[in-house]
């Protein structure tokens, strides 16, 4: 399945970014220029916290939708961030065997260790947490069914385009099954 909306054409996205973005998105935009990305993050005109939001606004499959879910590791209190296709939900006890055992993570909690708001968390441009640890990053291999698929870039508004592939390649993170059977 191929991406069938324009960015450019769209009447609810905006072009490149600007100086009055917020800093979550700036932050993104750095990040994936450092990284070469070849798709610039856009600027939905409405919020897309939810992952059935975004497909809307962009007139796409909801699995195309790369969710991001984060969750803390119990033993230690790390953040551990999983990017799932949005029509999937995350198996916790697929997760634990690569992880330990999991808790949830509040508002607060996802804020404090990204750097970014429920809603707009990204799979890059993090602001490293007080401890200077940044999450533990992993890929759900049911993205793989898309040849173009959107995340988040920094706020809730905030989205940018590329394959599954790009997405390996930008964070480095292993793909591994997580999706509930």
């Amino acid at each position: 399945m191929s991406d069938t909306t324009s960015p450019e054409t769209s009447p609810e996205i905006s072009a490149a970014p600007d100086s009055a973005r917020p800093d979550g998105f700036l932050r993104v935009s750095a990040a994936l220029r450092a990284l070469s990305h070849e798709h610039e993050p856009r600027w939905l005109e409405v919020s897309a916290r939810s992952s059935q939001e975004a497909a809307d606004a962009l007139g796409v499959a909801l699995g195309q939708i790369a969710k991001s879910v984060v969750f803390k590791r119990k033993s230690d209190g790390a953040a551990v961030l999983v990017i799932a296709s949005g029509d999937k939900r995350v198996d916790e006890r697929k997760l634990e065997a690569h992880t330990g055992k999991l808790g949830r993570a509040d508002a607060d909690y996802v804020k404090a260790s990204t750097g970014f708001s429920i809603g707009g968390v990204s799979p890059l441009g993090f602001q490293p947490a007080e401890q200077g640890a940044l999450p533990r990053l992993f890929i759900d291999q049911e993205l793989f069914r898309f040849d173009a698929i959107w995340a988040a870039a920094g706020h809730p508004n905030g989205v940018f385009l590329m394959s599954p592939q790009q997405l390996v390649a930008l964070t480095g993170a292993p793909v591994i099954e997580v999706a509930q059977s």
